[in-house]
């Protein structure tokens, strides 16, 4: 086997992981902060529940990202 597909097949493979544990991370700050906040004014709750919401799927989207760009 040749050096320069193994080689790419590895980057490709770390990038994807990068991407996941990255996202990961995001998705645990924003967890984080929404109790913080939902701690401070429980009446926003709903709204803070909403916007954390959309934001862990942007996070997400990240990963996902990555992983179809990889295996194409």
């Amino acid at each position: 086997m040749s050096l320069m597909p193994m080689l790419a097949e590895m980057t490709g493979n770390l990038h994807v992981g990068l991407a996941a544990l990255g996202a990961a991370v995001g998705v645990g700050f924003i967890g984080m902060k929404a109790s913080e906040a939902v701690r401070r004014n429980p009446n926003a709750s709903t709204k803070i529940l909403i916007q954390s919401i959309l934001t862990i799927t942007f996070a997400e989207a990240i990963m996902f990202y990555a992983l179809f760009l990889v295996k194409q």
